[in-house]
């Protein structure tokens, strides 16, 4: 139960982090990992609680990784094409 509440704080000051850093692309990417990374220890410990296969996680994994390289390459777009990883340098119509 620690655990699971240390997690929802660290979740909290995640989303506390995309509000005030949301100036910057690579920010809020930063913290979208930093939030998958928790809640892939969320998911770890509830596998370990109830005996699941842990194996599942592996996909989990991979569906973060491809998100982060998603990312990446998006943000290497808007800084070739707009110069910054500025938001308020993106116009979206």
């Amino acid at each position: 139960m620690l655990i699971f509440l240390t997690c929802m704080i660290m979740i909290y000051f995640g989303l506390k982090m995309i509000l005030i850093n949301s100036k910057h692309l690579l920010m809020i990417l930063l913290t979208f990992e930093y939030m998958s990374l928790i809640i892939f220890l969320m998911l770890i410990n509830l596998f370990m609680i109830y005996c699941y296969d842990i194996s599942i996680m592996v996909y989990f994994m991979i569906v973060v990784v491809c998100e982060s390289v998603l990312g990446l390459v998006l943000m290497t777009l808007v800084v070739r094409t707009h110069g910054s990883d500025y938001i308020k340098s993106l116009v979206l119509c």
